[in-house]
């Protein structure tokens, strides 16, 4: 449809029928079934409102959204079709890592690729929009939907936030309406990842230099490789929830970020302004919405039932409506759906793509290449399955289905493969002799989730699952403990002040360590967890997150040695919770503490330390890496000019491996206080035993740029240091020194 048509047609709608299109509600409430990913009671709707709604969520399958979407156009009265959208985060019916564990990779390629099989898969199930990217910066590992973010480094989240619009949105040189395309949706804008406390929902209070740069980066690049949609964050900030924040929306998103597309709520955001205590009613949150410019009210009534007083009361201008509703129509354009509503929907296709082979291949090495080896002590891992040697794999993950993160809808848990088909397929034939005990449930009894887990506490004499479990350990030459946290102890509304395992796991770790110390442990996490208990019992320790589908045969990849591991942490593992937040790119003080043991008047604690138990970036492969001195291509650098950093990495070890080569920046004096680093490039090596390669980065100024002390966005003269290293530790680095400009 040409622009002049979309105009002719927001000419002819009633004042009604347009608010309709700025409504969303779920799919359930049109017909039977669906997801609810929020209260339940936030929306009553009559036959004749819904008739002029403009989107649903939470409704997928083909053969059910073609024919609510036939019913819906035949009702309209200007046959506009609906747009559906859905929750597909880390996978639709191919179950990726969660995108904490993608960030793990440091990939962007690998990253758009699985956000490209999730929009084939999504696109064929009747979907037109997916809730995803999202990129909120986290640092408190407490907040249940770490899980959903790719991490702590806002470059880190940038570049892969703007891989994942590329594989959902088809990439810059396609069209949104093309084949197996659907669009993407930004959220949370802004800074719902830093809540107080670690609780979800709950406010914000960051500086605005703080949220300009280490917040804004990632949603920024987003909007500029051109996703359609953001999703406005349920927290405040500046003491202001962002559905009614004027200045976030239309001065920054839209002025300066240059975001012309679609602004959504989230689910009742709108509403809940009431229970802010900033609106007295629906009424004025309503209006305080819309004012701010908020186009699509998700699921509630507060537009539906109180915008057309508001522009006939003379309190809100129809311009206002105008606009929102020609985003929305542009949207449902771009998509091609008046050409063609159905887009890809299609039960055949469903078929043909779902969890086919070639999506599954994927989905095994994204989850490969996301587990994080943190420790190896005397080479334990890689196993042997040519050894004549027995194997026990211990723990309520040796036999679990639910290897995928909370946000899996509609997930099929008959098609996740385990660890013990993974390890079955490949020690089949071998010498190697595998037993295998549960040990202990997921949780403790008494334990409350918000989901579905319950298991009958009735039927299980726990004392008799440790015992089995301690004596198969006994039996074995290795043990493989199969541990982690329960996939609804994460995700919304996954907050927890104790990020530990459960106590029931770790009373069998240490059931098992006292009758052998061969020990592997193996960590399913929605979040990085207090372990320091687990690697004090462990000599080798394999973070495998949530690992989705493929999970038991990549998990059988890594440990067998088939596939070496080379992810690296996308957050900083704490020592304990009292750390919390912990970042790398702290700022120095006045006191600095470097040993990270509190002596004297210097910064830190009386009673714990102020270093991580694993830095951002970390990760062990089954070989080691050397890295010679940085060599710069100038030591001065002009506004204009390129410094090129190299450095030889070279595989030392016996084994070939792929490392991530790293490269961080110290601005070493500004007009305010610098992080310590800055990661600002990477590069992944694959190397052979003996094998040494040049890796280069390119540095210029607009790398240096920062928030100044008059909050102007620049580079300042001075000293720089360049670090490149195997993780944000590192100290290998050189100077350069930015000139004056002239």
């Amino acid at each position: 449809m040409e622009q002049r048509q979309l105009e002719n047609l927001l000419r002819e709608m009633t004042l009604e029928e347009k608010i309709g299109q700025m409504v969303q509600i779920s799919g359930h409430l049109l017909t039977e079934g669906g997801i609810l990913t929020g209260p339940a009671d936030t929306v009553e709707i009559t036959g004749e409102q819904s008739a002029l709604i403009g989107s649903i969520l939470n409704k997928v399958g083909a053969k059910s959204l073609h024919r609510i979407q036939e019913e819906y156009i035949a009702g309209h009265p200007y046959h506009i079709p609906l747009l559906m959208m859905f929750d597909v985060i880390n996978g639709m019916e191919t179950i990726f890592p969660i995108p904490l564990a993608q960030g793990c990779t440091f990939s962007p390629e690998l990253v758009e690729a699985a956000a490209r099989v999730a929009a084939k898969e999504a696109a064929v199930a009747g979907i037109h929009v997916t809730f995803s990217p999202m990129l909120d910066t986290v640092r408190d590992p407490r907040w249940g939907r770490v899980m959903e973010s790719t991490g702590e480094d806002p470059w880190l989240n940038a570049e892969l936030g703007k891989a994942m619009v590329r594989g959902y949105q088809g990439g810059e040189n396609e069209v949104l309406s093309g084949a197996g395309n659907i669009s993407g949706c930004i959220k949370h804008f802004a800074a719902y990842g830093a809540p107080e406390g670690g609780r979800d929902y709950d406010n914000v209070e960051i500086s605005e230099r703080t949220f300009r740069e280490d917040y804004l980066r990632a949603y920024q690049a987003a909007v500029e490789e051109g996703c359609a949609m953001v999703m406005t964050s349920f927290n405040s900030w500046n003491r202001i929830p962002s559905s009614a924040n004027r200045w976030l929306m239309r001065k920054v998103l839209r002025e300066e970020m240059g975001f012309d597309g679609v602004v959504i709520s989230d689910y009742a955001a709108v509403a809940e302004m009431v229970s802010h205590g900033i609106a007295e009613d629906s009424r004025e949150a309503a209006k305080l919405a819309i004012m701010a410019g908020v186009d699509i009210d998700m699921m509630s009534t507060a537009y539906l039932n109180h915008l057309a007083d508001l522009v006939r009361d003379g309190e809100v201008e129809e311009r206002l409506i105008d606009e929102a509703v020609m985003r929305i129509l542009k949207l449902k354009n771009d998509l091609g759906l008046f050409e063609n509503p159905f887009k890809d929907c299609s039960e055949e296709k469903e078929r043909e793509l779902f969890a086919c082979v070639e999506h599954r291949e994927l989905a095994r090495k994204a989850a490969a290449a996301s587990f994080v080896l943190l420790k190896n002590e005397g080479k334990l891992l890689p196993l042997d399955k040519q050894s004549r040697k027995t194997l026990a794999f211990i723990g309520p993950y040796a036999e679990n289905t639910e290897l995928y993160g909370s946000w899996s809808f509609p997930v099929k848990p008959e098609r996740t493969v385990t660890i013990r088909q993974g390890v079955g397929q490949k020690t089949v034939g071998n010498s190697v002799k595998v037993v295998w005990a549960k040990g202990c449930p997921v949780l403790n009894e008494g334990m409350v989730t918000r989901m579905k887990y319950r298991e009958d506490y009735t039927e299980i004499d726990l004392n008799r699952l440790m015992d089995d479990a301690v004596n198969a350990a006994k039996t074995a030459d290795t043990v493989v403990m199969c541990l982690g946290e329960h996939r609804d102890q994460t995700g919304e509304g996954g907050s927890r002040a104790v990020i530990r395992i459960p106590e029931n796991q770790l009373e069998l770790l240490k059931r098992v360590r006292q009758v052998n110390d061969n020990i592997v442990t193996v960590i399913f996490s929605g979040r990085p967890l207090e372990m320091e208990e687990i690697t004090e019992r462990s000599k080798a320790v394999l973070m495998v997150w949530m690992p989705g589908t493929e999970g038991g045969n990549a998990i059988a990849d890594v440990l067998f040695g088939d596939t070496a591991p080379e992810g690296k942490l996308s957050m900083t593992l704490p020592r304990s919770a009292g750390q919390i937040p912990i970042y790398y790119s702290q700022f120095r003080t006045g006191r600095p503490n470097r040993t990270g043991t509190k002596i004297g008047f210097c910064n830190g604690y009386l009673d714990e330390s102020t270093k991580p138990l694993y830095p951002f970036g970390f990760g062990l492969s089954y070989t080691a890496f050397d890295y010679s001195p940085i060599t710069l291509s100038r030591k001065e650098m002009k506004k204009e000019d390129t410094i090129t950093a190299t450095v030889t990495v070279s595989n030392i070890g016996d084994c070939a491996g792929t490392e991530t080569v790293q490269l961080y920046l110290r601005d070493v004096k500004g007009s305010v206080i610098r992080p310590m680093k800055m990661l600002r490039g990477v590069q992944k090596v694959t190397l052979q035993p003996g094998e040494g390669r040049e890796v280069s980065f390119a540095i210029t100024e607009e790398m240096l740029e920062f928030y100044d002390a008059d909050m102007n966005y620049v580079s300042e003269p001075g000293l720089f240091r360049v670090f490149i290293g195997t993780d944000s530790g590192a100290d290998n680095y050189a100077e350069f020194t930015l000139m004056q400009h002239k």
